[in-house]
Formats: structure tokens, C-alpha cells, sequence
């Protein structure tokens, strides 16, 4: 059986983008994630560590986003999602949309989105190249 466990507009501040000002003074990103996995025994024993917990996949999320900083949304959603692969193992594909709100592109958008799907297999592969 496949499960997903969605979590939906997750707010983190950061220190990303290609401009300098970007990286200096930070801006609010957001996310969706959704984690594929099997959580019936969860559902059946209503036990918290049968599942993934939510506070630590925002967590991981969060202090990705503080502790490093990238050039590109790209680069940060596909690390988020190495991190979130190397600390959940019950978590078999994951997919990941990062948005940056206001971006400095020299026109009024409200954001802009990136997405990563990736399966554990996809991820195991690239892993062991690197």
C-alpha cells in the first residue's frame, strides 16, 4: 500500500538568490511536500512513531533553508529533498514545490515555483555517484 502524507504552504525565511541584496537580506519562501510511504500500520495503531512526524519534516526543511544558503530555488528544493530522503527511510518517492514570494525579476509576480519529484531508487542512484 502507498500513502501520502501532504504538507501544504510550510513558511521558512531564507537567504536565497542570485543577487547579492537576495542573500543579504533574505526573503519568506514556502513549500508543499508530498511524502509517499505506507502508514497503515499507523492508521490501525494510531501510534505517532508508526508515521512520519510532520514537525520534524518541517523541521528539516526549515533548517536546510537557514543553514545554507543558494543561489537558486532549484538547488535548494532538490537539496530538501536529499535531506528529507537521507532522514525518513519508511519514505519511498517525495515531491517537493518550493516557492520564492516576490521575486526580483522586474515585474510584479506574486511568486515563483519550482518542483522535484524523485523516487528512492532515483535518489539511491545519485547518491552513489556522488
Amino acid at each position: 500500500m502507498l500513502n501520502i502524507i501532504r504538507i501544504n504552504k510550510a513558511s521558512f525565511y531564507g537567504y536565497h538568490g542570485v543577487f547579492q541584496q537576495e542573500q543579504n537580506i533574505g526573503g519568506k519562501f514556502e513549500a508543499d511536500v508530498d511524502l509517499y510511504t505506507n502508514f497503515a500500520h499507523a492508521a490501525t495503531t494510531d501510534k505517532l512513531h508508526e508515521t512520519i512526524n510532520y514537525e520534524q519534516v518541517y523541521n528539516v526543511m526549515s533548517e536546510l533553508a537557514q543553514r545554507k544558503k543558494f543561489h537558486l530555488i532549484e538547488a535548494l528544493t532538490d537539496a530538501m529533498v536529499d535531506e528529507l530522503f537521507r532522514k525518513f527511510p519508511s519514505v519511498h518517492k517525495i515531491g517537493l514545490r518550493v516557492r520564492k514570494n516576490n521575486p526580483p525579476i522586474g515585474g510584479v509576480v506574486d511568486s515563483v515555483e519550482v518542483e522535484v519529484v524523485k523516487s528512492r531508487e532515483e535518489w539511491n542512484e545519485t547518491e552513489v555517484k556522488l
